[in-house]
């Protein structure tokens, strides 16, 4: 296996196969296609990739600062940690897929808890299914959880850091840059975040959000009472006309593959599984119904659509690794589109546009808020303290940002590793201050316009060889910050 900073090619391609590998069994798995989540033998068959002389090998050649060579050197350190973490995981995953709780007389399956409390109308009994579902993360996979949690710190003192944060540092991460924004905006928004969902809580839950409980939240953004706008039979049609709209012909990519299908292990969480990019990209959803089901599919359209316009050309690191701030900034681009008044006017002829966005607003703003929190919780997990004792840390992180009770079950299993919950928070600042660009360069139906997709699709053929920051600023001249995702909200709702 050559690693020298000349000669990073054959890594390069096994990289490539390793990663395909990996997303396929991911699909396979949480699609509800295979019971089993079976990564050790793919571990094993690219054994030298994710070993520590590897990262060792790879890390002397990313010491050029050549940032393909640092993102080889990432991808080599993940899977160094998740060879090592890889039996936990798979034993979480045959947990998640096969345990049950009995609520009321029933059996319901793991999975399948968090889309039963979204359409659960009864507080009563979604407070029950949400004890069920603490009492069984608490029970069967926090165990297993925090064993990854601790592998993970073990191997990053292996890895020549002194802590997980640290490492993240030295592969380009802004960590602290961004910490500084996420206290500004919760600060900055607060206000305007209590009143939007004391009204919206009241409205949709029948209580005040200072008497709303964590197992309300599922059901508010169930947001039933907009079912009869998003007919989940208009789902597919309206992603095909609107990808129409800007020269994208959804059913003769053939390197698209929707998987729509209800199955009761798969997933409720929405994913893009790019198995080969640009030849094979699998977007999947669970329907659970209504609004939910829209933003989950648009976003997840954003990956596939980024992915498979992807030049075949590029390298690896730039087709598969790179700044995911890149691709989580499309998905978000065509999510928010749902939430768009001129979107539904011209695509859905919904009623009540402008009433719809300012809810679906606040839940933007709940879930910039959350991740926010989220991402100064890690931080604070990552800073090396004892794991056990971050538990009411996430509590109070977590209650400060959203006014409602947490629970602590979820300090481990909340968090996603590699500091991914950056990448949504500069997605969502790129997708702001770029939709706005789109709007003033070809108007607020900027989706309808060829030449929008013309652009799109040059910007999606770089793949994610530039980071956020370097795209935003060649389109449109302007930084990545969440000053712009405030701005947006402000646009849409009064406090």
């Amino acid at each position: 296996m050559a690693t020298a900073p000349a000669a990073l090619d054959a890594y390069r391609e096994e990289a490539d196969r390793f990663i395909a590998a990996l997303d396929e069994e991911y699909y396979l798995h949480f699609a509800g296609l295979k019971e089993e989540f079976e990564l050790t033998p793919i571990y094993e068959r690219y054994s030298d990739l994710a070993t520590l002389d590897a990262c060792r090998r790879v890390g002397e050649a990313a010491e050029s600062g050549d940032r393909g060579a640092i993102e080889l050197w990432r991808f080599a350190c993940e899977g160094y940690m998740g060879d090592l973490t890889r039996g936990e995981l798979e034993e979480i995953a045959h947990l998640e897929a096969s345990l049950t709780a009995e609520v009321d007389g029933g059996e319901i399956g793991f999975r399948m808890l968090r889309p039963a409390l979204a359409n659960e109308p009864d507080r009563s009994r979604r407070e029950r299914l949400d004890r069920a579902r603490v009492d069984l993360t608490e029970r069967e996979l926090n165990p297993h959880q925090l064993a990854i949690a601790e592998t993970r710190r073990e191997a990053t003192t292996r890895l020549g850091a002194a802590s997980y944060r640290e490492l993240y540092e030295r592969f380009g991460f802004p960590l602290d840059e961004l910490a500084g924004q996420c206290e500004r905006f919760l600060a900055e928004t607060e206000d305007l975040f209590v009143s939007a969902f004391d009204r919206l809580f009241q409205r949709r839950v029948g209580v005040p959000l200072e008497d709303a409980r964590r197992w309300d939240v599922p059901r508010l953004f169930r947001a039933t009472e907009w079912d009869s706008g998003f007919r989940a039979d208009a789902m597919l049609p309206a992603l095909e006309a609107t990808l129409a709209g800007l020269g994208i012909d959804l059913r003769a990519q053939e390197n698209v593959h929707l998987d729509i299908e209800s199955r009761p292990t798969k997933t409720p969480r929405a994913f893009c599984a790019p198995i080969e990019v640009p030849g094979r990209v699998m977007l999947v959803i669970q329907p659970i119904g209504g609004p939910d089901d829209w933003h989950a599919l648009f976003h997840e359209a954003g990956h596939t659509e980024h992915y498979a316009h992807t030049s075949a050309d590029l390298p690896v690191e730039a087709r598969r690794l790179g700044d995911n701030a890149v691709t989580e900034g499309w998905a978000m681009l065509l999510e928010l589109l749902v939430n768009d008044p001129a979107w539904l006017e011209r695509r859905l002829d919904f009623a009540k546009p402008e009433e719809f966005a300012a809810e679906a607003t606040a839940g933007l703003l709940y879930f910039v808020r959350r991740y926010a929190a989220k991402f100064l919780y890690e931080l604070d997990l990552h800073a090396g303290d004892d794991f056990d004792s971050m538990r009411q840390g996430y509590v109070e992180r977590m209650q400060d940002a959203l006014k409602i009770e947490v629970s602590e079950a979820d300090y481990l299993g909340d968090v996603d590793p590699g500091f991914y919950s950056s990448s949504y928070l500069r997605a969502w600042a790129f997708e702001s201050t770029l939709r706005g660009f789109l709007r003033e360069e070809f108007g607020r139906t900027w989706f309808t316009r060829r030449e929008a997709g013309s652009l799109l699709r040059e910007l999606w053929h770089e793949g994610q060889r530039p980071t956020a920051d370097e795209l935003l600023d060649e389109v449109a001249g302007a930084e990545v910050t969440l000053d712009a995702v405030s701005d947006r909200i402000r646009e849409t709702i009064a406090s």
